[in-house]
């Protein structure tokens, strides 16, 4: 694995304790290009875990506290009337940078939610019939409150589907707890930490991911998972072919973290979980019986045979 890259996740995890796996998986999801939806209660460090990931690779950050009085063009940006140059000026929003943090999505309409998904889809934003391109690394990390639903605008499964993970953050270990506590204690600050590598080097670690092979076998072994998740009767809704798409991204992602050069159905099984539980609607029987998603996704990938 590029020196680079270990060199960032020994830093990341130093920085953010307890929560390796997630980490990992939203360092993969930014190294295969997708975006993703992190839900957790407040005070659990999501907002560090963005702003920490920005800065070792060297990028732009902004963040967004999505409001209901936010409106598309803050977050876009607008055109105003410069008096003194007797001309119109653009300004650019929060959105052009690097990595965005938009927190707490679900509190902000559907109108400003779409011009944030179709940024993310589109990679461009239009101001005043003027289109402008986003940056070549451009990622977007929206967090929801689990706790809180009074006065929410609940994100639509055709709009949850934009992401690539969805990941759950939720509270570290008792050990891992007082160890975050004497860091801030001792004042030890991640703002303080330099670079790992730059853009340009993260672009191409991002393109040698390119060249992880995914046989044939693996991508049946993707297929058969996806396609199960529509005829089970556990779930009223099944995923799209953008999730396979999204499992293939994120597992070849994964495989290069792991130091290999091809994608195993181990990998696969890492990364489904997070990339199928925000595309999938269970039926009612499954949810008045109090299964989980994520139960139901382990149960589904358990029954599908496993390529040799």
């Amino acid at each position: 694995m590029n020196q680079e890259i270990n060199a960032l996740l020994n830093k990341y995890e130093e920085r953010i304790i307890g929560q390796s796996t997630n980490l990992r998986l939203l360092l993969s999801a930014v190294l295969a290009g997708g975006h993703v939806l992190v839900e957790g209660v407040p005070g659990t460090g999501k907002t560090q875990m963005v702003k920490t990931l920005a800065r070792l690779i060297g990028g732009g950050f902004n963040r967004i506290q999505f409001t209901p009085d936010l409106l598309p063009s803050d977050i876009t940006g607008s055109t105003i009337y410069n008096m003194k140059e007797s001309s119109f000026q653009t300004l650019k929003g929060p959105i052009f940078t690097n990595i965005l943090l938009a927190d707490e999505i679900n509190r902000t309409p559907a109108k400003t939610q779409a011009a944030l998904l179709e940024a993310m889809e589109e990679k461009q934003v239009t101001i005043q019939g003027k289109t402008y391109t986003l940056e070549e690394v451009f990622f977007v990390v929206a967090t929801q409150n689990p706790l809180e639903f009074e006065g929410t605008y609940p994100l639509p499964e055709a709009q949850q589907d934009r992401f690539l993970f969805k990941l759950d953050i939720d509270f570290p270990s008792f050990a891992e707890e007082k160890q975050v506590l004497a860091q801030v204690i001792a004042g030890i600050r991640t703002e303080s930490d330099a670079p790992v590598m730059d853009l340009a080097t993260f672009l191409s670690i991002r393109n040698e991911i390119e060249g992880v092979t995914i046989n044939d076998a693996v991508l049946d072994y993707i297929m058969q998972i996806v396609r199960r998740t529509r005829e089970t009767e556990s779930i009223r809704f099944g995923a799209s072919t953008r999730a396979a798409i999204s499992i293939a991204r994120a597992a070849r992602a994964w495989a290069y973290l792991q130091e290999r050069d091809y994608v195993t159905p181990d990998d696969v099984k890492i990364v489904a979980k997070p990339a199928l539980r925000h595309r999938i609607q269970l039926s009612p029987h499954v949810e008045l019986e109090g299964l989980t998603v994520d139960q139901i996704i382990q149960e589904l990938v358990g029954s599908v045979t496993v390529p040799r």
